[in-house]
């Protein structure tokens, strides 16, 4: 809608979300979401994996797995309720750049000629509009999906400290500390690998995108 109506109220709004959410860190984030929705409204937990009293039998060391695995719905809607804030806190930054790209692209495409021209032969808006430019001006958003993945996880070690969460990111600072070399390498493979499934995904879908871009079987 930003893209569609610039400099309306709605495409306004947008980018002062953009904007704020480049502008401000992570881990501010985290304390606002903190202060607003855990201690003003009291909507979330606050901290940590589980609420207290509220224990998971653990398998894989992921609580909202293994409390699928175990049947404990009540436990599994509380590790989700303790991911909410952590997750939005890590999300906005990403989320305001990549809304700021798709704008751009948006408004570039859609005063493209070939768009023009279908307005003219009378073709309906929203299906030049979801079809013909929404799909163009979503390939560099996806594509720099996988350099947000990578800023993601090097923010995550001050929100992980704020929620006292036991995550990938201080795990491998307090190794770095410690100069713990095996856990190093592990958290250096492990980012490794994400970095990479998700280079992959993100190649897969923007050849879908993108009819010019095909691999072959």
């Amino acid at each position: 809608l930003s893209g569609r109506k610039p400099n309306s109220l709605i495409d306004n709004s947008v980018r002062i979300f953009a904007y704020a959410g480049i502008a401000i860190p992570s881990f501010v984030w985290a304390i606002i979401l903190q202060l607003v929705l855990a201690n003003w409204l009291d909507l979330l937990p606050a901290y940590g994996r589980l609420s207290l009293g509220i224990e998971v039998n653990r398998i894989t060391g992921l609580v909202t797995l293994d409390s699928l695995l175990t049947g404990n719905i009540i436990a599994f809607a509380d590790a989700v309720a303790h991911l909410v804030i952590p997750s939005l806190s890590l999300a906005i930054g990403c989320i305001a750049q990549e809304a700021r790209i798709l704008r751009s692209n948006l408004i570039e495409n859609v005063n493209k000629d070939y768009v023009l021209n279908m307005y003219a032969h009378g073709i309906p808006g929203s299906t030049i509009f979801f079809k013909y430019a929404l799909k163009p001006s979503m390939i560099p958003t996806v594509t720099i999906m996988t350099l947000d993945m990578a800023s993601m996880l090097g923010n995550a070690f001050l929100v992980e400290l704020i929620f006292n969460w036991p995550g990938l990111s201080r795990y491998g600072i307090t190794a770095m500390l410690r100069k713990d070399l095996n856990a190093i390498v592990g958290v250096v493979l492990v980012i490794g690998l994400a970095y990479t499934i998700a280079s992959i995904i993100i190649d897969l879908v923007v050849s879908y995108l993108d009819p010019r871009v095909r691999y072959r079987r």
